[in-house]
């Protein structure tokens, strides 16, 4: 991996990580056409440079992470569902599903889904996160554990289960946003864990690298957040299901057309 791909990278996972756009499949397109190898170190760049998206959450929203002890509850709450069954299902989901007709396929559905969800859920009206219930912070848990499936995104589950909670649009992106740095915090420590329990190192140019990585997110991620409340605020999700529908189907005409697209 070079440095100029490691920037890619990084501006494709701040953009998509809390986007409801699925960042593996841009991840899938993006190191398919700069032709980057698929090795230990390239799979664990693209976990640990979610601890820069994490970090942007937190400067954004630094007064809601003090603002109350019943909010880091409701995260754990919410939280409980994805940790458990990571563990005890991750390893066969990633063997089974893991696959670019897998993630092609889960953006067609989840943009279909999304472009109804403005419709079904447009009389919610609470309107703020801190006041989701722990019963509802439980149940939004319960839709992130389907984006343990390729091609969901976290992010779409988690606010398309936030809205069915009675949450509106703008608490929804920002409880799902919240919930992204204990699940993304987790996902990086395991995979850092797994990385050196498996007798890997990291050379002192993969640090640079996943520097870069991590940088290049933290600063995009807080234009996206920024620009992704504002947009949905106004205009909703009918945009980003038809977004994901062309995305997904653009990595079937590339599969289909004889191109080698792996999970990285």
């Amino acid at each position: 991996m070079t440095t100029l791909q490691a920037i890619i990278l990084g501006i494709i996972e701040g953009l998509t990580e809390f986007l409801p756009v699925s960042s593996t499949g841009h991840m899938i397109i993006g190191s398919s056409l700069m032709g980057i190898q698929k090795d230990e170190f390239v799979k664990l760049f693209t976990v640990a440079i979610q601890l820069g998206t994490i970090l942007s959450v937190v400067v954004l929203y630094t007064k809601r992470f003090f603002r109350s002890i019943q909010f880091y509850f409701k995260l754990i709450a919410a939280f409980i569902p994805a940790a458990i069954f990571g563990v005890l299902f991750s390893d066969k989901i990633d063997a089974l599903l893991e696959s670019p007709q897998t993630v092609a396929i889960a953006l067609v559905l989840g943009g279909i889904v999304l472009l109804f969800v403005d419709r079904i859920w447009r009389n919610n009206t609470q309107d703020d996160s801190d006041k989701i219930s722990y019963p509802s912070a439980f149940v939004v848990g319960l839709f992130q554990c389907l984006a343990m499936i390729p091609g969901v995104s976290r992010s779409a589950a988690t606010i398309i289960g936030g809205m069915q909670q009675k949450l509106t649009r703008k608490a929804a992106a920002e409880f799902s946003f919240f919930l992204a740095v204990p699940t993304m915090f987790a996902a990086t420590a395991k995979k850092l864990l797994d990385f050196y329990k498996d007798g890997h190192h990291v050379s002192s140019e993969e640090w640079t690298l996943l520097g870069i990585g991590n940088i290049v997110g933290f600063v995009v991620a807080i234009i996206a957040i920024k620009s992704f409340i504002s947009f949905v605020t106004r205009y909703g999700f009918r945009a980003f299901g038809i977004y994901r529908i062309v995305v997904g189907l653009v990595i079937l005409g590339l599969l289909w057309s004889g191109h080698s697209l792996e999970i990285i």
